[in-house]
């Protein structure tokens, strides 16, 4: 590739990156601003009792306690303000990837021996 052409595709890859954190990171704030808190289920929450506990755990063992435990957390990232969150990282995250990935190389130096 010429200089002009690792140019350009630089060039392409930062507006692309400009891109994607600004839908991302603008997305995050609008979801971030827009959020409700979660209601509160009528009955509660039935990992509070001690005897719902006591009683997966001896179904499942200690592994159905943090499967579940897992399974909530995991829940919770898709929910009111920490969805907002989830969204900014990801878009970081893929802006890293894209720039790590897109951008191009630098062209190699001739080695000794080498006509240029």
């Amino acid at each position: 590739m010429t200089d002009s052409n690792l140019a350009a595709r630089a060039e392409r890859v930062k507006n692309l990156v400009a891109i994607i954190l600004t839908v991302g990171l603008g997305s995050a704030v609008v979801i971030f601003f827009t959020a409700q808190a979660p209601g509160a289920g009528p009955l509660g929450d039935p990992n509070d009792s001690k005897r719902y506990l006591r009683d997966m755990e001896m179904v499942g063992g200690k592994a159905n306690l943090l499967t579940t435990q897992f399974r909530e957390w995991l829940g919770s990232l898709f929910q009111g303000r920490s969805l907002a969150a989830t969204v900014g990282v990801l878009a970081v995250l893929l802006a890293l990837a894209v720039w790590f990935f897109g951008m191009p190389l630098p062209p190699e130096p001739p080695r000794e021996g080498e006509d240029s």
